[in-house]
C-alpha cells in the first residue's frame, strides 16, 4: 500500500543558499528521490506496532521499517540489526529490552546497545543513526548515565532522554564502493577538480609551467585561507559541557 502521506518532494538546491549562490561547490544534479518522514521522536506511548516492511531510503544509508499501529496510522522508523517484517515494536517506559523498542535511558541496562538517541528530552533522536552504529551506556547515577558514542567520545546525557535499543542495521554499508563516476552523480555529486590543476586566478595553487606544488608555508582554499593547523569553530556549543572525553584529543573536556 503506497503511504503518499509519509512522502514528500525534496526540491533540489545544487548547493545553493537563499540567493541562489553556490555556498557548497561540487554539488548539483542527482536522482529525482522523495523525502520519508522518519519517527524519530516515537512519541506514540504503549502503543504496540507491528513492522510491515523494511525499505530502502534514497536519503539515507540504512534501512527503514513501516510501522503499522492499531489505529491505522503507519510511521517510519530507522531499522535496527536483525528487525524483520512481523514483529512488534513499542515506545514507553515499561517495555522490553528488544531490537526496536524505544525508552529512557533510566530503563536501560548498562551495556545494552542503542541508538536514536536524544540530546534534549522530548526533541527525539539527533545522533547515532548512521548504519552499523551504536552506542553504549556506560554508567548510571544521579539521574545522569554516561554514554559511549560511536566515534570514541564519552559524552554524559539525562536519564530522561529517549534512545532506541539495538545497533543500526545494513552494517555492510561501509564496505559499499562506488564503482563508477556515474555512482556519484547519481547522488547530486559533481566532480572535483584538484587546485594544482586549475587557473591561477581560480585558485592559489595553480599556474606554473608543467606539474608544481601547493607552495609554501601552508595549502590554501580556493579563497586563499590556510587549510591546515587552522582553527575555523568561532565558539564552542552548549552541550559540549556535557562532554567527558573528547572523540579526537581522547583528553578529559569537562570541568
Amino acid at each position: 500500500m503506497e503511504n503518499k502521506n509519509l512522502k514528500t518532494m525534496i526540491g533540489k538546491r545544487g548547493g545553493r543558499d537563499s540567493n541562489g549562490h553556490v555556498s557548497v561547490r561540487q554539488r548539483g544534479g542527482g536522482s529525482k528521490k522523495y523525502l520519508r518522514k522518519i519517527d524519530f521522536k516515537r512519541d506514540k506511548i504503549d502503543i504496540p506496532g507491528v513492522v510491515e516492511k523494511i525499505e530502502y531510503d534514497p536519503n539515507r544509508n540504512v534501512d527503514i521499517a513501516l510501522v503499522l499501529y492499531p489505529d491505522g496510522e503507519r510511521r517510519y522508523i530507522i531499522a535496527p540489526l536483525n528487525l524483520e517484517a512481523g514483529d512488534k515494536v513499542v515506545s514507553g517506559e515499561s517495555v522490553e529490552i528488544k531490537a526496536g523498542n524505544a525508552t529512557s535511558l533510566r530503563n536501560i541496562p548498562v551495556g545494552t546497545p542503542i541508538h536514536n538517541l536524544e540530546l534534549v528530552p522530548g526533541k527525539g533522536g539527533q545522533i547515532v543513526r548512521g548504519a552499523g552504529s551504536l552506542a553504549t551506556i556506560l554508567s548510571k547515577e544521579g539521574g545522569l548515565a554516561q554514554v559511549k558514542l560511536p566515534s570514541g567520545e564519552l559524552r554524559i546525557f539525562s536519564e530522561s532522554v529517549k534512545a532506541t535499543i539495538g545497533q543500526v542495521g545494513n552494517i555492510s554499508e561501509k564496505f559499499k564502493k562506488l564503482r563508477k563516476a556515474g555512482d556519484s552523480r547519481h547522488r547530486g555529486k559533481r566532480p572535483h577538480v584538484r587546485g594544482v590543476a586549475q587557473h591561477p586566478g581560480s585558485h592559489p595553487h595553480g599556474g606554473g609551467e608543467g606539474r608544481s606544488g601547493i607552495g609554501m608555508p601552508s595549502p590554501k582554499s580556493p579563497w586563499g585561507k590556510p587549510t591546515l593547523g587552522k582553527k575555523t569553530r568561532k565558539k564552542a556549543k552548549y552541550s559540549d559541557k556535557y562532554i567527558i572525553t573528547n572523540r579526537k584529543s581522547r583528553s578529559v573536556a569537562r570541568k
